[in-house]
Order: structure tokens, then C-alpha cells, then sequence
């Protein structure tokens, strides 16, 4: 009996770097094109906020710490094992043997610790932040290399065609991050055809030719657009607008852009470990209760107590609250900056002023030059 020959697999049925299979389409749910700006005006606007005076920066809410702080668990467990260790110490009129006890305990040495780890937890991911902001910026660069060099060497059409594919591959490039990570708020529908419509990036037939890849699934669309730029510089290469050092140059920028490309998703892929990040969670949750029962313990019993050190302690408590969690949540905020946080990267900005430097190239006219007299002619 023949057994049945297997169908080709589909190139997009998987996710890259190993993750699941697609999913069936369904409805879009992620920010539409609207929401998308909306969210970019107030990344610029918090932007712009880091060089006011102090006291107006202490006044912001979104984009800050205290939101986050605000709504952390933790936060309010250690308050109120504060809050509820001093209302004892005020009932009582004596004070409890536990407090000798807990005087010979060293909290401090724990705290150490983590701040230590916090610490290199925020700088690693900043690192990676940083890291991500150079490959953004390092694509919409290469795009521009390419854009110069065709507008001086190339006739028109082909020239628009190339950089038209350039900038429909960083486009395409964003939406794909949502095959792994967290995913993306970039969509193939409220994102790239937003930008296809408004600048003729591919034609319906050029669209057509790519159907087969899913966008919202995977990076293979914007793979196979970089290929398609090196295929417009072979041709302009064959038809002897470009030398070839000329060509060698446009295949080099556009082999960086895709791998800076690559290194955002390589990134993406691969946040820090959730091990460490584990460990410090489990500690800023042992740590912070065992803060608060110290510092409580140590305002005072029996006669000792003043409402007004009550207070000053409490405030301590609730510092320690924010440096601890806050750091914590710092880091965390950093590892993806490709989502929908006030804090990521300004991914509009960098694809629109890409767009909008391509098109001042490429529109790009002088004067009439007047005609140039050589020696030969004076002679």
C-alpha cells in the first residue's frame, strides 16, 4: 500500500525562532491607526518633560512611577503591616518581649542585597533598550544611504521603486515583531496598509505576489522585500547605471538593515531570564513585609509612642516601597520597547520621518546650472 505523500509545509505555519503555529485570521483587536498616534503624541510629549524644573515634573502622573506604585500589592501589604503593628503599639501599655528580639535582627543586610540586584537588573535592560533605539534608528539610516544614492544614480522609476520596497520592508518589519515576544500593537491592517495607502509603498500586484505571508505572524515579509531591493540594485547594476563599487555599497546598507532588523527581534525573542526576574520579585515580596515590621517595631511601645514618628517612620517605609518596587518596575517596563507603553520607542516617528526624508530625496531639484566654461574654449 502507497503511503500518501505529506503537502509542503507552509513557510509562514510557523512563527520564527521556533514559536507556535499561526492562528486562524480573526478580528483585529490591537490599537487601530488612531489610538496608535494618540499613544506616540504623549510618548513625545513625556519625552519633552525630562529637562522641566522638579517641581513640575513631580506634578505628572502618566508616565511616572507613582502609577505603577499605586497599584502594586506589595505596596499596600507593607503599609498596612505598618499601619496595623502601630495601632497595636498605641493600644498597648506595655511593650512585648518580640520587640527585644527583633532588635538583634538585621533587615538591612537583606535590603543591601537587593538593591544590589535591582540595580543590575535596571542597567541590563536598559542596555537592551538602548541597544533596540540603535537598530530603529540604524534601519531608518540605511534606508537613507540607499534613497541618496539612488536619486543621484538611477533613473526615476527605478530609483522610487527601490526605496518604496526599502521603506514597505521596515514597515513590514515592525508588524512582524508580533510573532514573538509580547507581540506587537503594529498590524498588518492599522499599521502597514495605513502607510501603503498613504504612500504607495507596494502595488496591488506587488501585494499580491506576497499574500502568502503572514505579516502579523511572522518576519518573512519583510525578509523577502529586502531581497527584493537587492534584486532592483542587480538590475540597475545590469543595466549599467551603477558600478561595482556602487552596488556593493547598497548591498551593504541593506544587509544592515536587516541585520539591525534581526536584532530587534533577536532581542525580542530573548528578554532576561525569568529565573532572575523571579528571584528579585521573591525577594521584594519577603523583603518589603520584614521592612515594615522592623521599622514599625522600632517607633516605639508602650510610652514611647509619638503619633509624629509614627508618621516619619511610615513615610520610610513607604520610600522603601518605592525604590524596591520601583526599580523593579523600571526594569520590567524596558525589556519590550516595541509595545503599547507611554515608555517604549517612538516607532511612528521613526517610520514617518524615514518616509519623509526618502521623499525630500528623491523630490529633490537644483537650479538650473548654468554651463561651464573649460579652458578649451577660452583658448
Amino acid at each position: 500500500m502507497d503511503t500518501p505523500t505529506p503537502a509542503p509545509a507552509d513557510p509562514d505555519n510557523f512563527h520564527e525562532n521556533g514559536g507556535p503555529p499561526r492562528k486562524e485570521v480573526v478580528k483585529e483587536t490591537r490599537p487601530n491607526f488612531k489610538e496608535l498616534k494618540t499613544i506616540e503624541r504623549h510618548r513625545r510629549e513625556i519625552l519633552l518633560r525630562t529637562e522641566l524644573p522638579f517641581w513640575r515634573i513631580l506634578l505628572f502622573w502618566s508616565g511616572t512611577c507613582l502609577k505603577e506604585i499605586s497599584t502594586d500589592l506589595l505596596v499596600w501589604l507593607a503599609m498596612l503591616i505598618y499601619i496595623g503593628i502601630r495601632i497595636c503599639a498605641h493600644s498597648l501599655d506595655y511593650v512585648p518581649d518580640s520587640v527585644a528580639l527583633l532588635e538583634k535582627t538585621n533587615i538591612g543586610v537583606l535590603g543591601g542585597f537587593l538593591s544590589f540586584f535591582l540595580v543590575i537588573f535596571v542597567n541590563q535592560t536598559n542596555g537592551r533598550y538602548l541597544e533596540m533605539y540603535g537598530f530603529s534608528k540604524a534601519c531608518s539610516g540605511r534606508i537613507q544611504d540607499v534613497a541618496g544614492l539612488a536619486k543621484t544614480q538611477l533613473p526615476p522609476d527605478l530609483g522610487k521603486k527601490l526605496v518604496r520596497h526599502f521603506n514597505a520592508a521596515q514597515v513590514s518589519g515592525y508588524v512582524g515583531l508580533n510573532a514573538i515576544g509580547q507581540g506587537s500593537p503594529y498590524s498588518k491592517t492599522y499599521f502597514f496598509d495605513v502607510y501603503n495607502e498613504q504612500h504607495q509603498l507596494l502595488t496591488p500586484e506587488e501585494m499580491k505576489v506576497l499574500d502568502h505571508h503572514d505579516m502579523d505572524n511572522s518576519g518573512l515579509f519583510m525578509k523577502e522585500m529586502c531581497t527584493w531591493c537587492q534584486q532592483d540594485i542587480a538590475e540597475a547594476r545590469q543595466a549599467g547605471y551603477l558600478d561595482s563599487y556602487q552596488e556593493k555599497f547598497m548591498h551593504d546598507r541593506i544587509l544592515e538593515f536587516r541585520a539591525a532588523m534581526d536584532g530587534m527581534y533577536d532581542y525580542t525573542d530573548q528578554p532576561p531570564h525569568f529565573f532572575y526576574i523571579h528571584f528579585l520579585v521573591l525577594l521584594s515580596a519577603l523583603y518589603l513585609p520584614l521592612f515594615a515590621i522592623d521599622t514599625a517595631y522600632a517607633a516605639g511601645w508602650g510610652e514611647e509612642t509619638y503619633v509624629g514618628l509614627d508618621i516619619l517612620q511610615g513615610v520610610i517605609v513607604f520610600l522603601q516601597c518605592i525604590f524596591v518596587v520601583g526599580l523593579r518596575e523600571l526594569g520590567t517596563k524596558m525589556i519590550d520597547p516595541y509595545g503599547d507603553d507611554l515608555e517604549d520607542l517612538s516607532v511612528i516617528l521613526y517610520v514617518e520621518s524615514t518616509l519623509e526624508i526618502c521623499s525630500t530625496i528623491m523630490n529633490s531639484k537644483q537650479p538650473p546650472k548654468k554651463p561651464v566654461v573649460t579652458k578649451d574654449a577660452i583658448a
